[in-house]
């Protein structure tokens, strides 16, 4: 109960109020429920009353989660929540050393909030043994059931005892995924708050427009006065990490969260989000499921989610623990299909605005010290630096480090829809066959090299580096 009061909880939600008592009862649970409402506590209040009436050494809580963030999150929970207790948790994920892991094993702790991938491995290690588990949690079940998780979930389950407590919650579950739910749950308890659908405290806006438009209606957005902080969502990590720089250099606190960030590098990120050094997260769907962060005025959909799943997970991160929020999604002409199918989950079509967007300065195309991003720029991408399209016959990019024009003197680059460069139209048309940012043309040769102008070979002459070798040979 101390715990409960410094954390600030009162009346419980409804999901806690309908999930607690099947789960102190010792049953199964199925809970859905949206993303916000406080699924997390519905799990973690039984299991630490479960284990202190009955004390005993050992593991005997395992909760599986599909992200190493959500892991971390839920970890944070149960010490929270046990801070006053003799009761221990540990956390175990990949993308970092399993030392200090392995040695919090050691410490027997009471619940381990484990990835699978990592917890597999430890298992197999002998760095974890899961016989004794007497209750298992599966956060994000909609997530753990993907077709991509289910090997490891059971493989899992055959290391578990067969007679143990499952507690399943999610905001999401498909009839299909509900199915595979079936064979884990003995008579459960279904908790279902009206999942399909996202939180009532959430006003929803399509803002249809044009690719080249986004990047101004997102700087009207963050300059408006209900802004305090938002998380800005794309749909590749690439993207995700230019548009944080981009907006970075026109003066916001922004910060990227994508997969290919390292273990601390995404903890910064978060932390940072978390404590107001950044007001702008801008993220893949890594960020889309689970994170608890409060004060997320806005969320953005940059780029139209892929499912009405996706659109709810995303969007479920502002209007939480019944506060309201914004989310907005920039509409393009190519993006009507996915439009319907959330339309249809929510039961009634979204309200649409226009917004015309400000002008804005020029920013680099490029990232600081004049390099190429990963992809080059234009045709000639690929090579970090190196080979861009060419532009009066000059390079926009270079291989060495300070090359290309000043960073003041290129055009603003926000990502674009087609690739993540600046949007200007090719010198020629582009086969529609050709590769996303290989540099290629329609016959599969690299165009690196191509394009006409005194500073460069014509189409089809060896490079550079292939002359130098050349004169070596002779």
């Amino acid at each position: 109960m101390q715990a409960l009061d410094e954390m600030g909880f009162t009346d419980p939600r409804p999901i806690q109020l309908k999930g607690l008592p099947p789960g102190l009862e010792g049953r199964d649970v199925l809970g859905l429920a949206q993303t916000g409402t406080g699924k997390t506590a519905a799990f973690v209040l039984p299991i630490l009353q479960r284990l202190l009436v009955d004390r005993r050494p050992g593991l005997r809580v395992l909760v599986v989660a599909p992200t190493r963030e959500l892991a971390s999150q839920v970890h944070e929970e149960f010490e929270r929540l046990a801070q006053f207790t003799p009761l221990k948790a540990a956390v175990i994920f990949g993308g970092v050393p399993a030392t200090k892991q392995i040695r919090a094993l050691r410490a027997k702790p009471d619940i381990v909030v484990a990835c699978p991938g990592r917890l597999l491995d430890l298992a197999n290690q002998r760095a974890i043994r899961l016989d004794g588990v007497e209750v298992l949690v599966l956060d994000e079940a909609d997530h753990m059931f993907d077709m991509g998780f289910l090997p490891d979930v059971r493989r899992i389950l055959k290391l578990l005892p067969a007679r143990r407590q499952n507690l399943l919650f999610s905001a999401t579950m498909a009839r299909e995924i509900r199915k595979l739910a079936d064979d884990v749950l003995h008579k459960p308890a279904v908790i279902e708050l009206a999942n399909a659908k996202p939180a009532e405290t959430i006003d929803h806006f399509l803002v249809p427009l044009a690719e080249v438009d986004k990047p101004g209606v997102l700087q009207e957005l963050v300059d408006g006065e209900e802004f305090r902080s938002a998380i800005v969502f794309t749909r590749t990590k690439h993207r995700a990490k230019r548009l944080a720089k981009k907006l970075d250099a026109l003066g916001h606190a922004a910060i990227a969260l994508q997969g290919n960030m390292s273990q601390a590098q995404r903890e910064r990120a978060l932390k940072g989000f978390k404590d107001g050094t950044y007001n702008i997260m801008v993220a893949t769907d890594i960020a889309a499921r689970g994170l608890d962060i409060e004060g997320v005025s806005h969320v953005i959909n940059y780029d139209v989610p892929m499912t009405p799943d996706a659109y709810t997970h995303r969007i479920g991160r502002t209007g939480r623990s019944e506060r309201s929020g914004l989310a907005y999604t920039f509409v393009t002409a190519a993006d009507s299909k996915q439009i319907k199918d959330i339309e249809r989950r929510l039961g009634k079509p979204i309200e649409k605005t226009r917004m015309e967007g400000v002008e804005l300065p020029d920013v680099g195309h490029e990232m600081a010290r004049g390099r190429g991003d990963s992809q080059g720029g234009g045709r000639g991408g690929g090579r970090r630096g190196g080979g861009g399209a060419r532009r009066g016959g000059a390079r926009r990019g270079s291989s060495r480090r300070g090359g290309g024009r000043p960073m003041a003197a290129r055009p603003n680059a926000f990502p674009s829809a087609s690739r993540d460069t600046a949007a200007e139209p090719p010198r020629k048309p582009a086969s529609p066959s050709k590769p996303f940012g290989l540099g290629l043309d329609s016959s599969g040769r690299s165009s690196r090299n191509e394009g006409p102008g005194p500073h460069g070979p014509g189409p089809g002459a060896p490079s550079a580096r292939r002359r130098r070798r050349s004169r070596r040979r002779r």
